[in-house]
């Protein structure tokens, strides 16, 4: 690895980028060290990557790291070996214009001293000493190409490294906590929309369901959320939501829900989806589950998550009466209270959190279908409605109304695959709904709003309003 700066000359014509372009490499513009500088670029080109470059024999030994540097030993990261740069641009910033090599904005992230431990053909090792980073890492060649890992433990003794996979908090359905502990809750609106919690890292977002699936390619305009956040290591927990006339529609979410790689592209670009965040479960090596909701919410307001595509939802402390006022007027489906001194716990359904709505909503297990007439005669009627119970479904109603034409072609498509002979619910269903039924495997979940319970255990006036592929009909049980 001969000092050599012929490569980066013959990449940047000068006059067309603000790089320094000096005539050799000692100008003298920038100090030299004793081979001990270092600076690390945070570069937004095509894709976000972070620049590693250290001062030796006169220029600046460079590494793009696509994930930036690793926080915790052990995990190693590629590291791609790049063209030698001068000395000068140990303090340079700016915005390489597009159609210029490495295009994009360019900012210092960290800068200090380093220590050699080893420095060869194939291995460096290094010790920095930066404002933002100090530790030992080594970089070393693996095959064609050069990986990077850390080899000390972090500094703080109390790093926790970003969980793989964490699960949502849920809430219960409720009234308004009473008025004299108002100005102990929160309050927020409920999204109509799909949860998903947001796990970033080295400049990257993965999508997980409620279930834990990974849907990040379903939403692809969503990626630049882990670009905003660049360095930063965190879990959110947020709502998927498609706006229609400014509002969320949950209807209007249904085709992307579905929708394969080059669909969900596609949908992208004419109905996009908005990620509204609303909770931080880990932050740059500390979990945020203990913490009340108020210490979140004030780490999470300091993101300042804001983009595009993804906001942070508004939260309103005390008031609670206004805040319901207000979701109604502005016809939204209901107001989430959350205690403002509760902490965070992930799969469980917590009185904490306590759902406010006008109507009740319902997921529940599609057993069967009847036969539609009129316009809908190649479709179906109703869907027959079930909830998981020890000998089969329990018959909870049907549901007739609050399909689009879509939703009744793609439910009826998946229904006639599922078709079986016998009834799938253990209890009986009246005579007049079981004439003329077509039974299916109890597999898909839908959810449902309605106005209340019968005396009998049924749905009253119930309304659709969609599939809920992230959900099982087992986690329905009791």
């Amino acid at each position: 690895m001969a000092p050599n700066l012929d490569e980066y000359r013959r990449k940047r014509r000068a006059g067309r980028t603000p790089e320094p372009l000096p005539d050799d490499s000692g100008s003298g513009v920038v100090p030299r060290g004793d081979d001990d500088m270092f600076v690390i670029h945070e570069h937004h080109a095509s894709r976000l990557h972070w620049d590693v470059r250290l001062e030796r024999e006169g220029v600046l030994a460079s590494w793009a790291v696509p994930k930036g540097l690793p926080p915790e030993p052990g995990v190693q990261r590629l590291a791609v070996h790049t063209e030698d740069h001068p000395i000068e641009y140990a303090t340079f910033s700016g915005e390489i214009p597009k159609g210029e090599y490495g295009a994009g904005w360019m900012t210092i992230w960290d800068s200090g001293r380093y220590e050699t431990l080893k420095w060869t053909d194939r291995e460096v090792s290094i010790v920095l000493h930066g404002s933002r980073v100090q530790g030992k890492y080594v970089f070393f060649r693996a095959g064609e190409d050069w990986q990077v890992i850390r080899s000390d433990p972090p500094q703080d003794p109390d790093w926790e490294a970003l969980p793989e996979l964490m699960r949502p908090m849920l809430a219960v359905s409720g009234k308004l906590p009473p008025a004299a502990e108002d100005a102990d809750w929160a309050y927020e609106f409920k999204w109509d929309g799909v949860r998903a919690l947001a796990r970033v890292d080295g400049g990257r977002v993965t999508f997980f369901s409620r279930r834990g699936g990974d849907i990040t390619a379903t939403y692809p305009e969503l990626k630049g959320l882990g670009e905003q956040l660049g360095s930063t290591q965190a879990w959110l927990d947020g709502e998927i939501v498609a706006l229609k006339d400014g509002r969320p529609s949950f209807k209007a979410l249904q085709s992307r829900m579905h929708a394969s790689d080059q669909r969900a592209r596609q949908l992208a670009r004419h109905n996009p989806v908005t990620y509204v965040v609303f909770d931080l479960l880990h932050l740059d090596g500390r979990s945020c589950l203990p913490l009340p909701y108020e210490d979140r919410r004030a780490l999470l307001e300091e993101l300042n998550v804001s983009g595009p595509r993804w906001n942070l939802s508004p939260s309103f402390r005390g008031e609670g009466a206004a805040v319901v006022e207000a979701a109604a007027e502005q016809q939204l489906e209901g107001v989430i209270a959350k205690r403002a001194g509760s902490p965070y716990s992930p799969g469980d359904r917590s009185g904490d959190w306590v759902k406010i709505t006008e109507l009740k909503a319902l997921e529940v297990v599609i057993g069967g279908w009847r036969p539609g007439e009129g316009r809908r005669s190649d479709t179906f009627g109703s869907l027959l409605l079930g909830l998981p119970g020890e000998d089969g479904l329990r018959y909870i109603g049907q549901v007739g109304t609050g399909f689009t034409e879509d939703m009744l072609h793609d439910i009826v498509a998946r229904l006639r695959k599922l078709e079986r002979k016998t009834s799938p619910f253990g209890t009986e269903v009246p005579r007049d709904r079981a004439k003329g039924a077509h039974w299916v495997r109890p597999s898909l979940v839908g959810e449902v709003v309605f106005k209340d319970w019968t005396e009998d255990g049924r749905l009253r006036a119930p309304a659709w309003r969609g599939l809920r592929t992230d959900r099982d009909p087992e986690e329905l049980r009791p």
